[in-house]
């Protein structure tokens, strides 16, 4: 079984997941970044996690834009994975959809 087989429940992610960026994501072709736009990468904190952060990649248009400081989102059918980059494994994930889950006050 290789590692980028394993499949890794989203709930190790913890219960929280701030939005505090969003950037585009772009295709590439023969390792080069093209122009062309697939969706966008939304950079979550996790507090539970000591305020470690990964990046979700949602294909498509823009669904949420960046917040002044973070907010609280859920995704729609979350997928955490490991994938091998700069030599090594990362941990990715994507979804189809992110929502907010309160206003901060």
């Amino acid at each position: 079984m290789k590692i980028t087989d394993l499949m890794i429940d989203p709930r190790s992610l913890g219960s929280k997941l701030w939005l505090v960026d969003v950037a585009p994501a772009y295709e590439y072709k023969d390792n080069r970044r093209t122009d062309t736009i697939l969706g966008y990468r939304y950079a979550v904190a996790m507090p539970e996690k000591g305020l470690d952060k990964i990046n979700v990649r949602i294909d498509g248009e823009r669904q949420m834009e960046a917040p002044e400081g973070y907010v609280e989102v859920r995704f729609d059918n979350l997928e955490v994975f490991i994938y091998w980059g700069q030599g090594q494994p990362q941990v990715g994930a994507k979804a189809t959809g992110i929502h907010l889950v309160n206003a901060k006050s």
